[in-house]
């Protein structure tokens, strides 16, 4: 595995842990009344978990690759990419009280689509409409959960 995807993961990791130990200054509630910090703290806790796995693999698979004396080949998108997903997170976070939660989670799959490669605007504004709609419906709507509504007032 690159030296920059261990970098990647081990940066979500540490994004995931300050997500998750922000989100304990919110009230969690329970999964059945679900507070505001409930969400980023599942969040949070859910990309260590997986970011953890990945930086795991990422040192065995580097192990094996030493043991072949392969010279692993630089990708000079990787660090790019990074810093514009968490850019566009940062922004998300940011905007969120103001724009609402509706139009940040479309504003923000619009905008990591597009980051991990998804060019096509007839894929990407679709799937980001569906996301933002049924995450909207999941969260608001079924679970209760008190979210910004913004200047859209949705």
């Amino acid at each position: 595995m690159k030296r920059d995807e261990v970098i990647v993961g081990i940066v979500i990791f540490a994004f995931g842990a300050i997500t998750a130990l922000l989100s304990l200054k919110m009230p969690i509630g329970t999964f059945r009344m679900a507070g505001t910090g409930m969400f980023p703290l599942s969040l949070g806790i859910l990309l260590m978990i997986l970011s953890g796995a990945f930086v795991l693999k990422g040192f065995f698979q580097g192990k094996k690759e030493q043991a072949k004396k392969e010279a692993p080949i630089e990708s000079p998108e990787s660090p790019i990419q990074m810093g514009l997903f968490l850019g566009s997170m940062v922004l998300a976070a940011a905007f969120f009280n103001l724009l609402g939660y509706p139009l940040t989670s479309f504003l923000l799959m619009v905008s990591l689509l597009k980051i991990l490669g998804v060019k096509r605007w007839r894929v990407n504004i679709p799937l980001s409409l569906v996301t933002a709609v049924g995450s909207y419906f999941l969260f608001v709507k079924w679970l209760e959960i008190p979210l910004p509504k913004g200047w859209i007032g949705i």
